[in-house]
């Protein structure tokens, strides 16, 4: 056939049928080649097999002075690096290896070690059954760059897997590092995703959410991936440490999610969203988008997947928190600002991975952002003004000193009206304008539209007037009715007196 190689047994056909009488061309369609490839044969032009191996050189062996003195002991030793290797012949035999004999180093290398060299990992694939296996593990989103308005976003993806029906489900959490609460936050939420529940529940050897801690606050952990397994009734296995290959059912799957969600940013056309929830149905709906190949092995593993449990594991953390005279607690080196009527009361918050929420005894009283924990030694501020500001409008001279101040400011627009009016006016008048424009955006929730009116009057070089702000974003002035109140005359009063007109008193 045209294209493939003509072999030995062929060629002896067709030199069979010649000998037997008949003509180069019907000899040649026996043997099942074209009459071309048989003049071929018949002038000697064409090759065998057997004469295609040789085991001759055709030039002289450039490093058959090396090669067995210097070369292969250090590949013995566990040298691998061809490039590394073939430095150090240059360094011992100065001008005689010039550069441009790498390659043919690299290629006398790679056929020692397939010689002579150690043997290599061999990896078995695995034959999976429905509902019997279901695969957690964390990935950094490598070079996947996001912004939430503006702002870069510093995440890792959470990922499970059904290996069987290749079902997948990814979470996005902010930082990257690796904690528990994330950890049992996306398992529940894949589980839920998933339909069911797999008989195993297999991990790497979450050595990230280990990191940094003492003995008591491992063992702590610990019992909490205990409870959460149990909750589910699946039994918990792991990795062996730095055996990334034991993964591997949702090792390559990282790869493929993560280029589907790169192309689909490109796709969209822009990488930033205007909130963390906002990519985070993104991220779902790419992820929804690649399950769909894998449909049918998906519905056949939810029906066998066991029905999820009543109710969810804990999964957040619980600390308790004192408010200060400052109204705002501190929670692994964050502090947090909440409402000033909580001055005083003892606060017991749930640590989510990405919010906090805080209980006075068992009601529920206010949920905050959560922030990312600082380095060791320092210290950052997640400050709501609306929580200060009723107590900062009675004193605002405060602001100038106030340790608080920069984390008061909402935003860099009012850090910038900020740095304006402190560079045009005294402190105390500085203090009472900004104090006043936050009290204002606090009492009108018109915290953007102000901040924009007010950059605008400074751009234009208009005087800065608090009061004239007031009446403009005074929403409610309007709805006020006017009263008008008129002066009653003095001898109405007696009307009121029982018998005075009668003259009786």
């Amino acid at each position: 056939m045209p294209g493939e190689k003509i072999t030995d047994n062929q060629v002896a056909i067709y030199m069979e049928n010649k000998k037997n009488g008949h003509t180069q061309k019907i000899a040649a369609a026996k043997a099942g080649f074209s009459e071309r490839s048989a003049k071929s044969i018949d002038g000697k032009k064409h090759w065998t097999q057997k004469d295609r191996g040789r085991s001759w050189r055709t030039h002289k062996d450039a490093f058959v002075e090396v090669w067995t003195k210097e070369v292969v002991p250090m590949l013995e030793r566990g040298a691998s690096e061809a490039s590394f290797i073939f430095e150090e012949v240059q360094k011992k035999h100065p001008n005689k290896f010039p550069d441009s004999m790498l390659r043919t180093f690299q290629r006398r290398v790679e056929k020692w070690k397939a010689l002579s060299g150690p043997g290599k990992e061999v990896m078995f694939r695995q034959d999976y059954e429905p509902g019997k296996l279901g695969i957690s593990d964390f990935t950094h989103p490598d070079d996947i760059k996001v912004t939430i308005n503006d702002e870069s976003l510093e995440h890792i993806f959470y990922h499970f897997r059904l290996p069987y029906s290749k079902f997948n489900y990814m979470q996005v959490f902010r930082g990257s590092g690796e904690p528990y609460d994330a950890f049992a936050q996306g398992l529940q939420e894949a589980l839920r995703a998933s339909g069911g529940v797999p008989e195993e529940h297999r991990t790497d050897s979450l050595s990230a959410s280990f990191k940094n801690l003492n003995k008591s606050a491992m063992e702590d952990l610990t019992e909490r991936y205990k409870a959460l397994i149990e909750h589910y009734d699946m039994l918990a296995t792991r990795n062996n440490p730095g055996e990334a290959h034991e993964n591997g059912a949702i090792e390559a799957s990282h790869g493929h999610l993560k280029k589907r969600i790169k192309q689909s940013l490109i796709a969209r056309g822009s990488i930033d969203f205007a909130s963390l929830e906002e990519y985070r149905n993104f991220v779902h709906a790419v992820v929804r988008q690649h399950n769909r190949k894998s449909s049918k092995l998906i519905a056949a593993e939810r029906a066998v997947l066991r029905p999820l449990p009543a109710g969810e594991a804990m999964a957040y953390t619980e600390v308790v928190a004192k408010v200060n005279s400052t109204s705002t607690i501190s929670i692994k080196r964050v502090t947090y600002s909440v409402p000033s009527r909580l001055i005083g009361e003892v606060l017991l918050c749930r640590l989510y991975n990405d919010k906090i929420e805080c209980y006075l005894g068992s009601v529920h009283t206010i949920t905050r952002e959560r922030m990312s924990a600082p380095k060791k030694g320092q210290r950052t501020y997640k400050i709501d003004y609306r929580d200060l500001i009723g107590s900062l409008v009675k004193k605002p001279g405060a602001f100038q000193g106030a340790r608080l101040r920069d984390a008061i400011l909402p935003n860099d627009d009012y850090r910038y009206i900020w740095k304006h009016v402190r560079s045009v006016v005294s402190a105390k008048d500085s203090c009472k304008l900004i104090v006043g424009l936050l009290h204002l955006a606090a009492t009108y929730n018109c915290e953007e539209e102000l901040a924009q009116n007010v950059i605008a009057r400074i751009e234009n070089k208009e005087q800065l007037s608090l009061v004239e702000l007031q009446n403009k974003f005074n929403k409610h002035k309007q709805a006020i009715p006017i009263v008008h109140v008129s002066n009653p005359q003095l001898s109405s009063y007696n009307d009121l007196i029982p018998n005075y007109n009668e003259g009786q008193l």
